[in-house]
């Protein structure tokens, strides 16, 4: 092979979880580095599992991430003929056989094994069976499997994984595993490695709760006189008390549409899924795209599983804080017209977009998102701590309220009188805001901060944020002078 294909063969069986995400993202990643080709091949054959919903949010989830492809989606179930070709040639060569013990037989060796502490694998009944007691047992309608039989050999059977090194086992650890079901289903481990064959994949990348497959895949390569492609079998992803990340058991935290949904930028994401489990053997942890692919290699995947630190109940960092980190970077620091095309989004789906912020406010839109990212932790902030400045409909933050207001009584008649001073000032500048904000708190015989703390939550609803008097400007008079005069409201 001179050409790298790798592929991305999700089961469309739920969402597109992080574990998912990141091996595609991986494989994407040395499909740009080696100038290769990346291949979507749905794994479909689960028929009673699989959904049309599945695809869709995988292939949408891919899609936000910016992870394409250059061949696909294909779907498993299209190639059952070539699956089925593999079998009856594995058959046809002596290299399979088929196998006539049923459930109740095997339930009742495993049982046996068991008690005599013996290996639980296949022990070959089937195997040998001579050829006119396998013909009579057919015949006779008898239901069979098809099983690959492992060669008997001695020594160990091998392969090179370019993250773990040289992986071994005994080939009397291996028993005769099914590759076809009774119904004539073919599975996994056969259909799997007919495509990779078929669609001339050179690299394999893929988790390490695979390795199982894998070793008796080496096999199947051999036995369908194909070349093994280049393993490299990724770190786990499990939770802070190790357990596999899984969509079942963690539910929506873990899908990748969830933090789409909760305001995270698509390569932020990406920047934090590539972490787990992948170091650049430096201190670099923020990559451009450009970056990322260049710094990318095999060789620097981990050996040891990743860890995602969610805070399920934690209402700031819901999820693992790195990753909150690192989106924190991208939204206070990334390009403002970029930032504003996302902000625009969320503003659409609040109903607080307005057609002016594409013209005439233009200038104001982008100055205010400017103003006010540099306390947000995702895009979903603009319309929640943010709201005040694109709606009159706005939240107090109880924290807020109990601490600049509440304490406070008096302001219900200081804030009405600084909103006449406001709407008398002759220019309505930061500077002389401040000046009157600041007299306004020596007649009232308090600290500045009490009135201007308070001003803050009576116009943005928020405990902190931006200097006030940037944001009396980013406001303007004609909403913070009503908004002031609506203070003894919030007392009542």
């Amino acid at each position: 092979m001179t050409e790298t294909r790798l592929r991305f063969p999700p089961s469309p069986t739920g969402y597109l979880h992080i574990g998912g995400a990141r091996t595609a993202l991986y494989n994407w990643l040395y499909a740009k580095k080696t100038g290769g080709k990346l291949i979507l091949r749905i794994e479909d054959t689960d028929i009673e599992r699989s959904t049309r919903e599945s695809i869709d949010g995988i292939i949408e989830g891919l899609q936000w991430l910016g992870i394409d492809w250059d061949e696909g989606p294909y779907f498993q179930t299209e190639f059952g003929d070539d699956h089925q070709r593999a079998a009856a040639r594995l058959l046809e060569q002596g290299k399979a056989y088929k196998c006539f013990c049923t459930k109740e037989e095997l339930d009742a060796k495993r049982e046996s094994a068991l008690a005599a502490k013996n290996s639980l694998g296949y022990d070959g009944t089937c195997r040998r069976l001579g050829t006119e007691e396998a013909a009579a047992k057919e015949s006779a309608g008898l239901p069979y499997v098809i099983r690959f039989k492992v060669p008997e050999r001695q020594g160990k059977l091998s392969y090179e994984d370019k993250v773990l090194g040289t992986i071994s086992c005994d080939y009397k650890e291996v028993d005769d595993f099914v590759i076809v079901r009774s119904n004539t289903k073919p599975l996994y481990l056969l259909c799997n490695v007919v495509d990779d064959i078929r669609d001339r994949i050179s690299h394999v990348i893929r988790g390490q709760d695979h390795m199982t497959n894998t070793t008796r895949q080496v096999l199947l390569y051999e036995a369908l006189d194909a070349p093994l492609p280049v393993f490299a079998h990724m770190p786990l992803t499990m939770d802070t008390k190790r357990a596999k990340i899984s969509k079942r058991s963690h539910g929506e935290i873990v899908a990748v549409q969830f933090y789409k949904e909760n305001g995270f930028l698509p390569w932020a994401f990406n920047n934090f899924l590539v972490l787990l489990g992948w170091a650049p053997g430096n201190d670099q942890e923020i990559f451009s795209r450009e970056e990322l692919i260049e710094a990318f290699s095999l060789e620097r995947i981990n050996t040891s599983h990743a860890i995602f630190n969610y805070r399920k109940n934690d209402p700031k960092f819901f999820t693992d804080p790195k990753a909150i980190a690192i989106n924190e970077h991208y939204l206070r620091t990334m390009d403002i017209e970029e930032l504003a095309l996302y902000v625009k989004v969320e503003l659409q789906k609040e109903g607080l977009w307005k057609e002016e912020y594409e013209k005439e406010s233009r200038q104001w839109f982008v100055d205010t998102i400017d103003l006010i990212r540099a306390r947000y932790h995702t895009l979903r902030d603009f319309v929640t701590l943010g709201r005040a400045y694109f709606a009159d409909d706005f939240a107090i933050c109880d924290k807020a309220r109990k601490k600049n207001l509440d304490k406070y009584p008096d302001l219900q008649k200081w804030l009405p009188l600084l909103a006449d001073s406001y709407e008398e000032l002759e220019d309505f500048t930061a500077l002389e805001t401040e000046r009157i904000a600041r007299e306004t708190a020596d007649e009232a015989e308090v600290k500045p901060g009490v009135i201007i703390n308070g001003m803050r939550t009576a116009v943005t609803g928020q405990l902190a944020g931006p200097s006030m008097f940037d944001i009396l400007m980013a406001l303007g008079r004609e909403k913070v002078v009503p908004r002031l005069r609506a203070v003894p409201a919030l007392y009542a």
